[in-house]
């Protein structure tokens, strides 16, 4: 089969194709073909030797988690998915997963069936992304109605589906989010929408139940200046530098909560999103679709920022 490989750390440049043999399903696990693959920051950050690197290893090694395709053969157990059927998941993560491929293999129960008013390429943008979300604010959080939650960096990927959940919860839900993009995060849910640019959102806000913490301390220290704005017992979830521990001091002086999160494999979760799309109540958005032979443009792209929704790899020839 054809896949996206690496031999060594490095830039995009290190990507290339190449093939590998098509993988068979152990018992519980099926075989799906995989007609688009998402690409997500965690994938070029464990490119370079960060992000996930520590977990898979040393290269080489096939990257890519997001997938969206078609049930090609099942092993002994399996009784939730056919032969045919048409799945998304996130298998493995943040174990090796290897979707920058044609095939991948993994337990039945990490994929579901794709929303059925989605193609494969708009399917693909998913599971990673509102997963992330999903598990953070209903499962982590418990977000309910009434309450205040602030989603930073509200037009990413993981962003542009926190706060359609937050919104769907009954949460007033608060954004930032670059002024291009103010009009578009409204539509989803949002209540207000600060130009992070323009001004200092811990100025704007008041009290904050949720911060959902997309952007990290590295940045303008976006995770320490959140907890100028939790109400006492508020949550702050730092998504991609999680908490550091003089972060965690901190939080606890304030009489605030601060925690990383780690997103999981989770079809039943992924299951109740389809039914969420299918109705109306969320919607997705594709910046940008390439081929798979374009993996390492994908992440030149994605590495320059601003992406608008999702980037998918189409993978089916």
């Amino acid at each position: 089969m054809r896949a996206i490989s690496q031999d060594r750390f490095g830039g995009p440049e290190v990507l290339h194709e190449t093939t590998a043999p098509r993988p068979a399903p152990l018992p519980t696990e099926v075989l799906v073909r995989v007609v688009s693959a998402g690409v997500n920051p965690v994938d070029w950050k464990t490119r370079e030797g960060g992000g996930m690197a520590g977990v898979l290893g040393e290269p080489p090694f096939v990257l890519g988690w997001d997938v969206s395709g078609v049930v090609e053969e099942i092993g002994f157990g399996v009784h939730t998915l056919e032969v045919g059927d048409e799945v998304y998941g996130m298998p493995w993560f943040p174990r090796r997963a290897g979707a920058y491929a044609e095939y991948v293999t993994a337990p039945a129960r990490q994929f579901t069936r794709k929303p059925v008013g989605l193609d494969h390429d708009h399917s693909a943008g998913v599971p990673l992304a509102a997963l992330t979300a999903w598990q953070s604010l209903v499962d982590l959080a418990g977000v309910t109605r009434g309450q205040r939650v602030l989603v930073h960096a509200a037009s990413g990927g993981v962003g542009h589906f926190a706060v359609q959940f937050a919104a769907h919860a009954g949460a007033h839900v608060i954004g930032t989010a670059s002024a291009a993009k103010q009009d578009w995060v409204r539509e989803l849910g949002a209540a207000e929408v600060i130009d992070y640019r323009a001004a200092r959102f811990e100025e704007e806000t008041g009290e904050i139940d949720v911060v959902l913490d997309l952007v990290g301390d590295g940045i303008d220290r976006t995770s320490t200046r959140s907890l100028d704005v939790l109400k006492p017992g508020g949550l702050l979830i730092a998504v991609p530098s999680g908490v550091a521990p003089e972060l965690l001091d901190l939080a606890r002086e304030r009489g605030v909560r601060a925690t990383g999160y780690l997103v999981e494999p989770d079809g039943p979760a992924l299951s109740t999103i389809a039914g969420l799309i299918d109705d109306g109540t969320v919607r997705t958005r594709i910046d940008e679709v390439l081929p798979l032979a374009e993996a390492a443009e994908a992440h030149r792209r994605g590495e320059q920022g601003h992406v608008h929704g999702k980037q998918v790899l189409h993978v089916e020839s």
